[in-house]
């Protein structure tokens, strides 16, 4: 007599385990706690096996005789369901470990760990919002360029074309660290050259005419920001470096005696150790905020805590207060100003120039210049250009400053 629906409702426990058959080897076994589970049980290859089908009633007396009559014929075919569904279950497992996300989340760990922690959250960031959602589950091996420009083309819909961008170069880095590691054949990022839309070239504000330098300048000595921002802001223009390096700068990083600051190449865009000198201006600044700040590790310590440097809105909002904005002038802006003037005014040489900015450089040879390459040089035009400011700020009559050392 086949089993009912009714009937597999009302089962109740006993105080043994039993079956109530449905024909052909299915039958519902309950459990003393209450639990029912489908189960077929069947002969293959002259051994008897079994075959569980889910359990009710998440599965239903006819989804249990769907799957029922589905493994009987397999068996008919000389297919054992139970070997198929452990293979199943092995692929699926290689598969999650060799998917997407996960080659990405280990890719990440293996080429992440010496960067910077802004740098890292960035890359995760990116993984974790633009291509695990779409790309993550999947197969990395099995990935088509058609589902990578489809995933592609959902950011750049939200209008984010830059970050649309920047997800392929970082889905491209994931795919050929799969390739580096045999678990996939080529990156097929590199089939959608000029598919996104191109990104419009934005270049940060930065005041680069001395006349609107000196007034930015004479605004900045009035700055009514609190010491720790005013003296980042002061330092902006002096020191000409990343936004980033300068809020982070910590006393230890001072080398007093020789008139520096070392910044070591854990902390370099580049990663290589750094060294910036110290006009007399700069040294002043630094001097007059030790005492505030100098038992502490940062120069520029976070309002919220010693224990964090400065916050990146810091000497963005002191420029704000000033009434200049992002389009006008912003803190990463004060390197072009330096490199337009230093070069178009000062004469100064493009490589001293390019070298004081942490730029990659070369020599004739094709040889990356060391940390205190062309130093002597370097310490003279920092000290010039930190007295041109101070002309700037004056309102002297600007006049192209003598270059010595050509």
């Amino acid at each position: 007599m086949k089993l009912t629906a009714t009937a597999a409702k009302q089962a109740k426990p006993k105080d043994k385990q039993y079956k109530m058959a449905d024909g052909n080897g299915l039958y519902l076994l309950v459990t003393p706690k209450g639990q029912k589970y489908w189960r077929h049980k069947y002969r293959f290859a002259g051994k008897e096996k079994t075959l569980a089908l889910g359990v009710y009633p998440e599965v239903s007396l006819k989804a249990a005789r769907l799957a029922h009559q589905e493994a009987r014929s397999k068996i008919a075919y000389g297919v054992d369901p139970n070997a198929e569904k452990r293979v199943a279950k092995l692929t699926r497992h290689l598969s999650a470990e060799e998917s997407f996300e996960a080659i990405g989340r280990e890719w990440f760990e293996s080429h992440m760990s010496d960067k910077s922690p802004g740098h890292r959250n960035r890359a995760l960031r990116m993984l974790e919002r633009n291509l695990f959602p779409t790309l993550g589950s999947r197969p990395i091996a099995e990935i088509k360029a058609t589902e990578v420009l489809a995933a592609l083309r959902r950011i750049q819909s939200r209008g984010t074309v830059d970050t649309a961008h920047r997800a392929k170069q970082t889905a491209g880095q994931v795919f050929r660290y799969a390739v580096q590691t045999g678990r996939a054949e080529r990156d097929p990022s590199a089939d959608l050259k000029g598919a996104l839309t191109s990104p419009k070239t934005k270049h940060l504000a930065a005041i680069t005419d001395p006349i609107e330098l000196g007034r930015l300048l004479r605004a900045m000595d009035g700055s009514t920001s609190g010491q720790v921002v005013k003296t980042a802001l002061l330092l902006s223009p002096i020191l000409f470096q990343r936004p980033g390096e300068i809020r982070a700068m910590e006393w230890s990083e001072i080398n007093w005696g020789e008139k520096r600051w070392e910044i070591p190449a854990e902390k370099m865009k580049m990663r290589h150790a750094h060294i910036v000198p110290l006009s007399r201006q700069a040294l002043a600044l630094l001097e007059e905020i030790h005492p505030l700040t100098g038992r502490g590790r940062y120069v520029f310590p976070s309002a919220r805590g010693a224990s964090r440097c400065l916050s990146e809105n810091g000497v963005r909002t002191a420029l704000r207060d000033l009434g200049y904005d992002n389009a006008t002038q912003t803190p990463h802006g004060f390197r072009a100003t330096a490199r337009t003037i230093l070069d178009e005014v000062l004469d100064y040489r493009t490589d001293w120039i390019e070298h004081q900015l942490a730029h990659a450089v070369k020599d004739a040879n094709g040889r990356a210049y060391n940390r205190t390459s062309h130093l002597k040089a370097r310490i003279e035009m920092m000290q010039s250009w930190a007295d041109y400011l101070d002309e700037l700020k004056a309102g002297a009559k600007i006049i192209p400053m003598p270059q010595a050392g050509q």
